[in-house]
């Protein structure tokens, strides 16, 4: 046996190694689940095959929390985790579901809306599997996603992706993503039939209030506000200024492009009689110039290079050495949401949204996030979800 075989030979069993090692981690991650422990608030479980059943038994089905108050009233959607890169979404999904209870209404909660893109992350771009969350009873695993679905449930990608209905010309990469195919169709890709599931239950339920929860870059204007059509700017609008006024946060208004088609606050306006509102938190850990993409970085948003760029004034939201810590992104968004149905329900008193238990702004900065999960293992067997 020469050297060179020998060396081929090393090379190939170290390639294969590799490729096992690396394999049986994505493969756990993408069958890692997160327990959810559902408040007394939630009155039953759904999931958008229940909408459209073309989506039964695809690893696209995902669950719909619904929290229904013993009065009658308006009725909400909150969607977590279109884009499951920016994980405020799902630790505010999660926060919810885990302490709401409904007085009046009806409110449904979908914490993992891509459930594809929530089991496949980047780690070519250094993004890590999983993060903790801190809790009194310990730490709370969470998986760190991808912005858009898996290859193993959507492929191949279009060169061109082109939308329904207004066929306009979008990025291939847009396929995947939730968040460019709204309203969907139910002959269409995966994603689009993920969004037109959405949209079956919207029109279905006949749902007021729709609330999108995302995150973004600090160097993208789209962020630490609302995105809204004219529909609901009144709303918006009263809410953003009254968390300035009471919980102390900055926060403005975007509108919608009304020619940007694809997106859940455009399409929703649109296709159904629902007011979209969809919420940017500043997530730090997208930025592109950052240091290690860490766990870190991740929960307390604290960068070197963003706080060079902050003092700069190349940053659309404030920063210092405090960084944005997951908290207040979620403090945020917790009080956005409760603000935004509280406004409905003054401005439409004839269908009342009427939610309690769940932490705002300043009990969230004070208390952590954590200190608002529940132990699963102290739970009843039935009010615990693997999400």
């Amino acid at each position: 046996m020469n050297n060179t075989f020998k060396f081929k030979l090393v090379a190939a069993l170290v390639v294969i190694l590799v490729g096992v090692i690396g394999g049986f981690q994505l493969y756990s991650h993408r069958h890692f689940d997160t327990p959810l422990v559902a408040s007394k608030g939630v009155t039953e479980v759904k999931k958008l095959s229940d909408y459209y059943d073309g989506l039964e038994g695809s690893f696209a089905d995902t669950r719909v929390f619904v929290l229904k108050g013993e009065e009658k009233g308006g009725k909400a959607l909150v969607i977590g985790n279109s884009h499951p890169s920016e994980p405020v979404s799902a630790l505010t999904s999660f926060l919810i579901i885990e302490n709401a209870t409904v007085e009046k209404g009806t409110i449904y909660v979908i914490p993992s809306f891509n459930r594809s893109a929530s089991r496949y992350t980047k780690p070519g771009d250094g993004y890590p599997l999983y993060y903790n969350i801190s809790t009194p009873w310990g730490k709370k695993k969470f998986r760190m996603g991808n912005r858009g679905a898996s290859p193993l449930e959507q492929w191949p990608d279009p060169s061109v992706y082109i939308h329904y209905p207004s066929k306009q010309m979008l990025s291939y990469q847009d396929a995947r993503n939730i968040n460019r195919t709204w309203p969907g169709r139910p002959n269409g890709p995966l994603m689009e039939q993920v969004t037109y599931s959405a949209m079956e239950l919207i029109r279905e339920e006949n749902v007021d209030v729709a609330i999108d929860i995302h995150g973004a870059e600090t160097m993208f204007p789209v962020t630490n506000c609302f995105v809204v059509p004219s529909k609901s700017r009144q709303i918006a609008t009263l809410a953003s200024l009254n968390v300035q006024a009471q919980q102390g946060f900055e926060n403005h208004i975007e509108p919608s492009p009304p020619n940007f088609h694809g997106l859940s606050h455009r399409e929703i306006a649109d296709h159904s009689d629902a007011m979209p509102f969809l919420i940017e938190a500043p997530e730090p850990f997208l930025d592109q110039p950052t240091g290690p993409k860490t766990t870190d970085l991740l929960l307390d948003g604290k960068d070197p290079f963003l706080l060079s760029l902050s003092k700069q004034g190349r940053l659309y939201v404030p920063y210092d050495k405090t960084g944005w810590p997951m908290k207040e992104r979620v403090g945020q968004q917790s009080s956005l949401i409760q603000e935004t149905l509280r406004q409905f329900s003054k401005t439409h008193p004839g269908s009342p949204i009427s939610m309690s238990g769940v932490p705002e702004y300043k009990q969230i900065v004070e208390n952590g996030i954590g200190y608002y999960y529940h132990n699963p293992e102290e739970a009843s067997e039935d009010r615990v979800y693997m999400q």
